[in-house]
C-alpha cells in the first residue's frame, strides 16, 4: 500500500469522532488542575487557605493562554482553574473540539509547571453557550464560586489553625449558615470584608493598549507607538456591575 493510501486510511480513525462548535455559538474553555489538592497541601506545601506563590503561577499560565494564539478576549482565574472567553467568531482549528481541548490544557500544564518549578497538570472542557446572557451568568457563576470558596476556605482553615483536625472542621461547618460563617471569623479577629478581593472574586485578565515612546534608528526622532498587553485584573467588580464588566468583553466594547 502506498503511504498516501495508508496516510488516508489511518486518518479517517483519528478524525472520525471530530466535533465542531457550531458558527456563531460563544466558547467558553474552562481549564482545571489535575490533583492539586495534592500538589498543594502534600507536594508543595502551600500557604492555607490562599497562597500568594500558587496565586502567582496561576495568573502566569492565564497570561499564556491569553496569547498563545487564541483570540481570547477575557480570562478569569480562581483557585486552580481558569475560564477563557473566546471571540464569537474565533475559526482557529477549524473550531474543532479536540484541538482547543487538547492545546489548552497542554499550553496551562507547561506554563503552570515553569513557573511553579514542578510537574503540574491540567485538563479543559468547553462550554458552547448561545447568548450573551448565557456568557455572562457563566462568568458570574465562577465568580460567586470563588466567594464561597473564600468563605469555607478562611473558616475551614480557622479551625484547623485551632486544633481541629479535617473531620472535625468540616463537621463543625456542617450545615453553617453564610450569615454564621462570617460571625464565626470576625469573633476570631478576621473580617471577611478586609479579606483582599482577589481571594473573593478571582483574578480577571484582558487586553489594554499602552503609549510607548521610543527613537527612530534611521532618523534619530522620537516616535510614539501603541503596544498590546495582557492587563491582570486583581479588583474585579461584584455582583451586577461584575455582569456589565463581562457584558463588554461579549459584546466587543473596550474596556477601560
Amino acid at each position: 500500500m502506498k503511504f498516501e493510501q495508508l496516510d488516508r486510511r489511518m486518518r479517517i480513525y483519528e478524525t472520525a469522532h471530530d466535533h465542531c462548535v457550531l458558527p456563531g455559538l460563544h466558547m467558553v474553555a474552562r481549564i482545571d488542575g489535575r490533583s492539586f489538592s495534592h500538589l498543594t497541601r502534600v507536594a508543595q506545601e502551600f500557604e492555607a487557605p490562599y497562597d500568594e506563590r500558587f496565586r502567582d503561577c496561576m495568573v502566569a499560565a492565564l497570561q499564556r493562554l491569553m496569547d498563545c494564539g487564541f483570540s481570547v478576549v477575557y480570562g478569569y482565574t480562581q483557585s486552580d482553574e481558569i475560564s477563557l472567553l473566546f471571540r464569537r467568531d474565533e475559526v482557529a482549528f477549524g473550531r474543532k473540539l479536540r484541538k482547543y481541548l487538547s492545546v489548552l490544557a497542554g499550553e496551562a500544564s507547561a506554563s503552570f509547571s515553569i513557573a511553579l518549578g514542578e510537574p503540574a497538570a491540567f485538563d479543559c472542557r468547553i462550554s458552547q453557550l448561545p447568548t450573551v446572557r448565557d456568557v455572562v451568568d457563566y462568568f458570574r457563576w465562577r465568580s460567586e464560586d470563588a466567594h464561597r470558596n473564600a468563605l469555607n476556605g478562611h473558616s475551614y482553615w480557622l479551625l484547623r489553625r485551632q486544633g481541629l483536625d479535617d473531620h472535625a472542621a468540616t463537621v463543625k461547618l456542617r450545615g453553617v449558615s453564610v450569615a454564621d460563617r462570617n460571625e464565626l471569623l470576625f469573633r476570631n479577629g478576621v473580617n471577611f470584608n478586609d479579606v483582599p478581593a482577589w481571594q473573593k472574586r478571582g483574578i480577571g485578565a484582558y487586553w489594554k493598549q499602552e503609549e510607548q515612546h521610543g527613537v527612530d534608528p534611521r532618523s534619530g526622532s522620537p516616535n510614539l507607538s501603541l503596544r498590546r498587553y495582557v492587563f491582570v485584573d486583581h479588583e474585579l467588580p461584584m455582583k451586577g456591575d461584575y455582569d456589565e464588566f463581562v457584558r463588554r468583553f461579549v459584546e466587543g466594547a473596550p474596556v477601560e
